[in-house]
């Protein structure tokens, strides 16, 4: 199941900006390795060096490993493809679209937390997909170790908290 389908996108929102991927060149890969060095993607890899060996206008190697962690820290399709999903993200546009998940939630992006909450030491369930009890008691415990809300729920301030978790890349 498609991430995109889980946020809400609209035609208002839409960044105008091309499709990128390995192989692509020019000053929309600037801009896109500019703000990966801002948002510290080249650091969540595995090979990150200065940031003027980065910056070049070419999507090779080191900006689709960039553009990979990029996605996985922000819970998107880690695809290595930067399209109108992930530009929005870049640019903050989307924020806050996150859905609310609760006990009964289902999907890829349940199984994602899942993935994160595992990281954090906070869940020891399968990864299924399925926000069942497990699951929802998990994010409670994770939600007071981070000095949240203990409700259950994910909205906007747990999944703040859940893209701080760092997922190993190497």
């Amino acid at each position: 199941m498609p991430l995109t389908n889980d946020i809400n996108l609209t035609a208002t929102k839409r960044v105008n900006k091309p499709t990128l991927k390995k192989g692509s060149r020019g000053i929309a890969v600037k801009d896109l390795q500019k703000l990966l060095y801002d948002f510290g993607a080249f650091a969540l890899t595995c090979n990150y060096g200065l940031p003027e060996v980065f910056i070049d206008g070419v999507f090779g190697d080191d900006t689709e490993a960039a553009v990979k962690a990029f996605q996985r820290q922000r819970f998107l399709k880690i695809d290595g493809v930067v399209g109108d999903v992930t530009w929005q993200v870049l640019y903050r546009v989307s924020s806050g679209n996150l859905p609310i998940l609760r006990k009964g939630s289902k999907g890829e992006l349940v199984s994602r937390v899942q993935q994160r909450l595992i990281i954090s030491g906070d869940y020891k369930g399968n990864i299924d997909g399925d926000f069942g009890i497990s699951t929802e008691t998990a994010v409670k415990t994770f939600q007071k170790r981070t000095k949240l809300s203990a409700d259950g729920e994910i909205g906007d301030r747990t999944w703040t908290e859940l893209t701080k978790i760092q997922e190993s890349v190497c």
